[in-house]
């Protein structure tokens, strides 16, 4: 999230740094915890349940499910036209937001599970987690609907690396609202371009989306992403704040601020520190 100024050419990303390393881990965790060197001819075990992690976009979610289930690319998101989910109005069919994070089990009864079943356990578990009284009361008493809580929930989770940092991202979101300013987080423009980055151009700011907070104002129109119950925590229980303004200069040193001017100070260091660390990639190795 950060601030468009003209004279700068690249924009800081704010999002959950352990993104990377959830893409480089496993979604489908098997029956066994440590799983020796299979022998010659010994077959290896299906797994028996799907891994949905926080912050994953459906889009990635409906290729785990083909994958888990070994089915052709493409499947699970064909199947959705038939599928009769139990979405709210708002997301007009469209379950983002409600392929709520958790583990599945991809036998149950002795039937395989199916597109449609894993699916529907995601958005039932979401229903179930998000339309309780408490969150409904929460949306509400920051002039929301449960949609629009998941949506900002989302955001969140993209947006945060650590508990305490997810409340101020939500405050960081309503006081921007309040004020009628565009959100200009990049998470948003990262899901109009399907894909996940640590830097956003300027041109990137200027791309033709409805989900490009830079140029629209409000929330996008549907969540970015399936966020968890801390991130959901958030959005309805935002912390106490007047900051507009966030970077993370490196992990772990998330700066909020209302002032604009030490915004801009706090992106000048997160900049050098990009920069020392291309350098640090870009020297070449000793050799032994």
């Amino acid at each position: 999230m950060h601030m468009n100024t003209p004279s700068r050419s690249t924009i800081r990303l704010t999002r959950r740094g352990r993104i990377a390393l959830i893409a480089a881990g496993a979604v489908v965790a098997g029956t066994a915890v440590a799983v020796p060197l299979l022998s010659v001819g010994e077959e290896e075990a299906k797994p028996t349940t799907l891994v949905i992690p926080e912050g994953w976009r459906a889009s990635r979610i409906y290729t785990a499910v083909d994958k888990a289930l070994t089915l052709p690319a493409g499947t699970t998101k064909k199947s959705l036209a038939k599928l009769d989910l139990k979405l709210p109005n708002d997301a007009d069919g469209n379950p983002e937001g409600y392929l709520f994070p958790a583990t599945y089990p991809l036998e149950r009864d002795g039937k395989r599970a199916t597109p449609d079943s894993l699916l529907s356990a995601m958005v039932d578990t979401a229903n179930k987690k998000f339309s309780g009284a408490p969150i409904a009361a929460g949306a509400q008493r920051n002039s929301m609907n449960v949609y629009q809580a998941v949506t900002i929930a989302s955001i969140v989770q993209a947006e945060a690396a650590t508990k305490p940092d997810m409340g101020k991202v939500a405050r960081v979101v309503y006081n921007r609202l309040e004020r009628g300013m565009p959100l200009q987080m990049d998470s948003t423009i990262n899901y109009a371009l399907n894909r996940s980055t640590l830097r956003t151009t300027e041109a990137d700011t200027r791309i033709e989306s409805p989900y490009n907070s830079y140029q629209r104002m409000g929330l996008p129109p549907t969540p970015i992403a399936n966020p968890g119950e801390e991130a959901m925590r958030a959005a309805i229980n935002p912390s106490a704040g007047d900051w507009l303004y966030f970077v993370t200069v490196k992990p772990g040193d998330t700066r909020f601020t209302a002032d604009y001017s030490e915004h801009q100070r706090n992106v000048a260091e997160f900049n050098a520190e990009q920069k020392k660390l291309k350098k640090q990639k870009a020297s070449p190795k000793p050799t032994k």
